[in-house]
């Protein structure tokens, strides 16, 4: 249904312009009345929407453009191009209803005071936001309890760890109850037992309030435990936009096979010579890729022909199909136009 359309973005663009400087003194006069213009697409062209509930997980390599489009969907930069709505505003207008019903949460910048306890830069929020009283109540206790900080709620932003920081941003940004939320690298940095609590606090939250999440990271366990649909930004153009099970099967519907071994295996043997097959330092184990339909009767080959002592098969993981992509962006195209 259209009123389930929260962001719409239709030919969006933002260009950069640098200026080309000649070096030395005479560089720096001349450039006082003659520059020349340099002009950066830094986003061309890209068209997507977004519905109540969704979570789109936003890839692609530094510089591609992600953080671009985070700063023009939260009205920080304003298009050079194009249509962007985001729930009906105009986002770089920054009215006061607008900014009340979005959040964004950047992992490598805070919004809290350091110099305080969290609670009072939460109590600042309330005012900002207008939330009442009860609301602010019942969503502190609810959001410290998640998240496991309730016993540091009260203790100076600068004397917590990374992990702790980084649950008390997102409790910051939540705080008014938005529909729309941007997460921009909200793991990056820490460790595994963090990244875990973040991302369920995260699938809670958004199971509870429905709603539409855009997130970036470069951790491929935030998108694969979070997201449905991905969307990946290729120098600034809009390269994929799908559903996650469909990205993983984008270069075929291939397999990671594993071989393990006791002795060194030579390498040279017509057994080898297919499915790309990449040896460890000593040649005791292998890895292929083999597609679906040829699995079994190779993995019976293979086990016949030499004396396997481990043997694993997965699905293709997302973080080598991003790297295939990344170093390989024409296949996206080769798709499209067959497509």
């Amino acid at each position: 249904m259209e009123n389930d359309i929260l962001i719409v973005a239709n030919g969006l663009t933002k260009q950069f312009v640098s200026y080309k400087k000649a070096p030395g003194v005479m560089g720096s006069f001349t450039s006082f009345f003659k520059r020349s213009p340099i002009v950066k697409d830094a986003v061309k062209d890209f068209t997507f929407d977004v519905k109540k509930g969704e979570i789109i997980g936003l890839l692609g390599p530094n510089g591609a453009g992600k953080t671009t489009l985070m700063k023009m969907f939260t009205g920080i930069i304003v298009p050079s191009e194009g249509e962007l709505k985001i729930l009906g505003s105009n986002p770089w207008e920054r009215d006061k209803n607008f900014r009340k019903r979005i959040a964004l949460v950047m992992g490598q910048k805070s919004q809290l005071w350091w110099d305080i306890p969290a609670m009072d830069s939460f109590l600042l929020l309330q005012r900002y936001y207008e939330v009442s009283d009860e609301n602010f109540k019942a969503r502190i206790e609810k959001m410290s309890e998640l998240l496991g900080v309730k016993d540091l709620l009260h203790v100076h932003v600068r004397k917590l760890s990374l992990g702790e920081r980084m649950k008390m941003e997102l409790m910051a940004s939540l705080l008014h109850n938005p529909e729309v939320i941007f997460l921009d690298e909200p793991t990056i940095g820490l460790d595994l037992v963090a990244q875990e609590n973040i991302r369920n606090f995260i699938k809670d939250y958004h199971r509870e309030n429905n709603c539409a999440i855009i997130i970036t990271s470069h951790y491929m366990q935030d998108v694969q435990a979070l997201c449905d649909r991905l969307v990946l930004i290729f120098d600034g153009k809009k390269g994929y936009d799908g559903p996650l099970d469909n990205f993983e099967n984008i270069l075929g519907s291939e397999k990671s096979v594993s071989f393990s071994f006791d002795c060194p295996q030579d390498p040279g043997l017509p057994l080898w010579q297919e499915h790309g097959a990449t040896w460890n330092e000593d040649k005791t184990q292998v890895e292929l890729r083999v597609p679906e339909e040829d699995l079994r009767a190779y993995s019976a080959k293979v086990l016949n022909e030499t004396e396997v002592t481990d043997f694993a098969t997965e699905k293709l993981p997302i973080e080598r199909v991003m790297k295939e992509l990344m170093n390989n962006p024409e296949i996206l195209r080769s798709q499209a136009q067959n497509s």
